[in-house]
């Protein structure tokens, strides 16, 4: 059976990524299988480049087939931050609650509060060092006026979805099938049902 690498140390991520990879006819491993690998830097100023990075990385570094991904929050009030930073906003040891508080903080400032905002997901697919397929995916929304919700991880407490009327963190076993990671997963599950060519 192939290999697939799943190139994140997020537990959550990982399980959302094989509930919609669930019956392809791949094992599955993580980074938890290559305790020694260093993390790349993420220096990209774009999701896709972060996930195009870390993709041929991982990929080169495990002589496996493996798939990265980058996310994160943009909202519009904050010309698009925390962006490529999401995951280091308010300092890289921060807890969530510590990085909504900054982010209502900032939208205070600029009376920025209910703004527009959105997931991004980009995904890269590498092996043997180059890139084999790319995905990407958004979910549009806007910040809620409070942390609402223990479902979901990362910044779902404080992302108001409208069709659903509730926070991310809200939504339950939805969730996947309107984010962002959803979205772009689907793209990459439909590329490896059809199958990869031999050396490829």
């Amino acid at each position: 059976m192939r290999k697939l690498l799943l190139a994140t140390t997020n537990r959550d991520k990982v399980r959302e990524i094989l509930a919609i990879l669930a019956g392809l006819p791949f094992e599955f491993r993580t980074l938890a299988d290559f305790p020694e690998l260093m993390a790349p830097e993420e220096t990209g100023r774009t999701f896709a480049d972060n996930a195009r990075a870390k993709a041929i990385y991982y990929a080169t570094a495990t002589a496996e087939l493996a798939v990265a991904e980058d996310s994160g929050l943009e909202i519009d009030a904050l010309h698009g931050r925390p962006g490529v930073e999401s995951a280091r906003y308010a300092g890289v040891d921060s807890s969530y609650p510590e990085k909504f508080a900054r982010l209502y903080d900032e939208l205070r400032a600029v009376e920025g509060e209910g703004s527009p905002a959105r997931f991004v997901c980009a995904l890269a697919l590498a092996r043997a060092g180059r890139i084999q397929f790319e995905a990407a995916g958004t979910i549009e929304g806007r910040i809620a006026e409070r942390p609402s919700g223990g479902g979901g991880f990362g910044y779902d407490p404080i992302f108001y979805y409208p069709p659903f009327g509730t926070t991310l963190a809200e939504v339950g076993e939805r969730k996947s099938t309107v984010s962002h990671r959803g979205e772009a997963f689907r793209l990459l599950r439909t590329f490896l049902d059809q199958g990869l060519k031999p050396n490829s």
